[in-house]
């Protein structure tokens, strides 16, 4: 590893994923995406909840909850 690599590294910490039914595909390396409604950081490992047509992750279901009743009045 040189001093680059460990640049890189660093500044490609967050993710740009295409979100699909069931699974997402990863268009950018990275560790974490952000959730839509909080802006908190989602692990990838962690990542369970998003919504395909609005292309947005959430951190847990009441997030995916609020962001629904939102979209859904």
């Amino acid at each position: 590893m040189n001093a680059v690599d460990r640049d890189l590294g660093k500044s490609n910490d967050l993710a740009v994923l295409h979100y699909g039914d069931g699974e997402f595909v990863m268009l950018k390396p990275g560790r974490y995406v952000l959730c839509a409604v909080t802006g908190e950081k989602i692990s990838l490992d962690a990542l369970r909840y998003w919504n395909p047509i609005h292309q947005e992750a959430y951190a847990g279901p009441a997030e995916a909850l609020q962001r629904w009743r939102e979209l859904n009045p």
